[in-house]
């Protein structure tokens, strides 16, 4: 019995080290576990913000395209009504003037008709190729319109791309990521078809109260001398922190350090008051060129939007500034239409000034033919009518001196209103005939 109590002992100690290795090995199994879910539940994270940024991006462009479908249908309903109507206006006023006039038209050779109508028919020329030209540019614009939005989500698209790729080599160094968000705002200004120096300017030196110089980023110019000031302001480093967390702990540090930059950049671009340094509305654009760094703020922070409106500041990421630079586009193209409307009209004013005058013209030109009849029948009436009128006198001495020609027919109805008549005296010498073949 003590025998056997003793082998026990004995194979219990000798087994020990074998149990401990045991324990080592699942103690650092299990590490290695803990590791792994850590990960996992960090790549299950990571995926969660991917979904829902590209679900935001996905509504965005369908609300754009809804929008821009709608645009387009009551654009083509107005321009064909406002067409339809410019026809037939200028149908019905071209008819009622041929007709009023064709009466007039055939008093006169075609020779002078060519004369008068040529400055008529140059002018409508002329406005007839200004409002097809006027029709082809919007035509062309709206066709435009479909390829900027296709262009905007592919510009999207590779923003986002670029930024992540930047992400790394950017970390740390603030004044790289000035200039990097400089060059992206830059970028997008390129591609909002916006000509540098005639609709924006960058980098425009300004003095404040105080007379210090000042330079913002870009100066957006509007239709009638309105100005919006853009000013970028990157906040990355915090962002790249929050995306290599490990833990829930460093995640919420890096989100609220995020958000402290980003309120350290709206205080600071709303202490400056560009706004009343131009002919500005009350608010300057704080442009954040990474997208999911601006998405990663309003997110945890939903307030912090109305928070820098309050301050004067409207934060934009590239997709809201994208679209909110081809508004303004669209606002210019706008303005030209206007200014060429106002120039049609102005042609058809002038257009019909000159038909008036043309009219006129025509009017005054009948008058002077109905003149000039009446003054030849006068002038008929005074060689046929009346007593010892010159058709008579004149047929007396024919007679007299027995000439050979006659008066015209026309002249042949003459009045004789004389009760006596001149007769030859017998007893005088009788003119012979002139022999005009002797003369």
């Amino acid at each position: 019995m003590t025998g056997a109590v003793i082998g026990a002992i004995v194979a219990f100690l000798a087994s020990r080290p074998t149990l401990k290795r045991y324990e080592q090995t699942e103690s650092g199994l299990k590490n290695e576990l803990d590791i792994k879910n850590g990960q996992l539940i960090d790549l299950n994270r990571q995926v969660a913000e991917s979904r829902t940024q590209c679900r935001a991006l996905e509504e965005r462009i369908a609300i754009m395209q809804q929008t821009y479908e709608r645009e387009e249908l009551r654009r083509k309903e107005e321009e064909t009504t406002r067409i339809q109507q410019q026809q037939v206006a200028f149908k019905n006023l071209a008819n009622d003037i041929l007709e009023e006039k064709s009466r007039q038209f055939k008093q006169t050779n075609s020779e002078s008709l060519e004369q008068l109508l040529k400055p008529f028919r140059e002018n409508l020329e002329s406005f007839r190729k200004r409002v097809d030209e006027v029709y082809d540019n919007e035509a062309q614009q709206r066709f435009s319109l479909k390829e900027e939005i296709r262009r905007l989500n592919e510009a999207n698209l590779r923003m986002s791309e670029e930024a992540n790729n930047l992400t790394q080599a950017l970390k740390g160094n603030s004044k790289v990521q000035g200039d990097w968000g400089e060059m992206i705002l830059d970028t997008i200004l390129g591609g909002s078809h916006l000509i540098k120096g005639i609709h924006y300017f960058t980098q425009e030196n300004l003095k404040d109260e105080a007379g210090n110089n000042l330079r913002p980023d870009v100066i957006l110019n509007l239709p009638g001398g309105k100005q919006i000031v853009i000013d970028s302001k990157v906040s990355l480093t915090d962002y790249v922190a929050y995306t290599e967390s490990t833990t829930a702990e460093d995640a919420s540090k890096a989100i609220k350090n995020h958000l402290r930059s980003v309120r350290s950049h709206i205080n600071e671009l709303g202490s400056k008051r560009y706004q009343t340094l131009v002919n500005s509305p009350d608010f300057v654009i704080m442009f954040i060129p990474n997208e999911p760094a601006f998405l990663l703020a309003l997110q945890q922070e939903p307030g912090l939007w109305n928070e820098a409106y309050d301050k004067k500041v409207i934060v934009s990421s590239p997709t809201n500034l994208f679209a909110l630079l081809k508004l303004v586009d669209d606002l210019w193209k706008r303005d030209s239409q206007n200014k060429n409307a106002i120039a049609i009209a102005t042609e058809g004013a002038n257009l019909y000034d000159k038909l008036v005058g043309f009219t006129e013209t025509l009017t005054d030109l009948g008058r002077s033919i109905t003149k000039t009849g009446e003054k030849y029948e006068q002038a008929i009436n005074q060689l046929k009518t009346g007593r010892g009128n010159l058709i008579r006198r004149a047929n007396k001495l024919k007679d007299l001196l027995n000439a050979t020609k006659s008066m015209p027919a026309k002249f042949a109805d003459y009045e004789d209103t004389e009760s006596s008549q001149l007769s030859p005296d017998p007893t005088a010498v009788t003119t012979p005939p002139i022999d005009k073949t002797t003369e």
